[in-house]
C-alpha cells in the first residue's frame, strides 16, 4: 500500500508531533513554562490519538484500499492483538512484534504504520489498556512496522539474508520500541526515584544520564526478552510466515485497478 500526498503529509505531521510529545523533557529549557507544567502532559497524549485516527483514515482513503486488501489489514491487526496478551508479564515475551516486523516488509511503510497503529488500538480494546498511554503505543507501534516496510531489497532480497537482516531490525526496534515508550512515563515518577527521576530544573544532559539509569533499572531486562523473542520467533516462523504474506499480497491485487468496459453491441 503506497502513501499518497495527503497521507504522507498527515504521517509527517503526527510524527512529528509524536517526537515533541515523547521528547518534551529534553526539548524544553530548564525552568521552561513547560518544564513547570509537567503535569499538563497527558492532554497531549490523548490528543495524539486523533491524529493518528486522522492517519489511519487518510491513508485507507487515498490508497483506494479494495475489500480484499481492508480484509487482510483486519485479519492482521486482528491476531496481532490476540497475540499480545500471550506471554504478558513474563520476561518481555510479546509475539506480536515479529508478526509486525514480517508484514511491515511485506506489505509496505504505508500499510505498516497503519497496521501496527490498529493492532495497538485493538490490543488496548481487547485488553483493557485504554489511557493517555494508548496513543503513544499506537505510534511507537506504527514505526516499529514502518521501519520494516523501509528495510532495502523488498523485491529482491530473500532466503537467509532477508531473515537475518529482518531478525537484526526486530531486535534493535524492540529496544527502541521500550526506550520511546519509557519516555511517555519517566517525566512523571515524581519522588518515587528521586536519581534517575525527571527533574524540570536540570540541565539537558543530567536528565539525559538521569533517563539512560531509568531505562537500566526498570526495563531493560524487559526489553531484552523482546528482543530475543522477536529474534527467535523471525527465524523460526519467519519462511513460511512470508511467503503466506507474499501470497495473500498478490491474490489481493493491491495495485491492481478496477476498470469498467462498456458491453459488446
Amino acid at each position: 500500500m503506497r502513501l499518497g500526498p495527503r497521507s504522507t503529509a498527515a504521517l509527517a505531521l503526527v510524527s512529528a508531533v509524536g517526537v515533541v510529545a515523547f521528547g518534551w523533557p529534553f526539548l524544553a529549557p530548564p525552568g521552561s513554562h513547560i518544564s513547570a507544567h509537567a503535569q499538563d502532559a497527558p492532554w497531549l497524549f490523548a490528543g495524539l490519538l486523533v491524529l493518528l485516527v486522522a492517519v489511519v483514515a487518510a491513508t485507507i482513503s487515498e490508497s483506494g484500499l479494495g475489500p480484499k486488501a481492508v480484509a487482510m489489514l483486519g485479519v492482521l491487526a486482528a491476531t496481532g492483538a490476540a497475540l499480545r496478551p500471550i506471554g504478558a508479564g513474563t520476561a518481555g515475551i510479546e509475539p506480536m512484534f515479529f508478526l509486525m516486523v514480517l508484514s511491515g516488509r511485506v506489505l509496505g511503510p504505508g500499510f505498516g504504520f497503519v497496521l501496527g497503529s490498529l493492532t495497538m488500538f485493538a490490543s488496548a480494546l481487547l485488553t483493557g489498556g485504554v489511557g493517555p498511554w494508548m496513543p503513544f503505543q499506537m505510534l511507537a507501534m506504527g514505526w516499529f512496522t514502518m521501519g520494516a516496510g523501509l528495510l532495502p531489497g523488498p523485491d529482491r532480497l530473500r532466503g537467509r539474508v532477508e531473515l537475518l537482516m529482518l531478525s537484526f531490525y526486530g531486535f534493535l526496534a524492540a529496544f527502541a520500541y521500550g526506550t520511546i515508550m519509557n519516555l511517555a512515563g519517566w517525566p512523571f515518577i515524581g519522588a518515587l526515584a528521586s536519581n534517575i527521576a525527571f527533574d524540570a530544573h536540570a540541565s539537558l544532559p543530567a536528565n539525559l544520564a538521569r533517563f539512560v539509569a531509568y531505562c537500566l533499572a526498570t526495563s531493560l531486562g524487559w526489553d531484552l526478552g523482546r528482543a530475543l523473542c522477536t529474534v527467535v520467533l523471525t527465524l523460526a516462523l519467519g519462511p513460511a510466515l512470508l511467503r503466506a504474506l507474499r501470497r495473500a499480497t498478490r491474490r489481493a491485487n493491491f495495485e491492481t485497478a478496477v476498470t469498467f468496459e462498456a458491453p459488446p453491441r
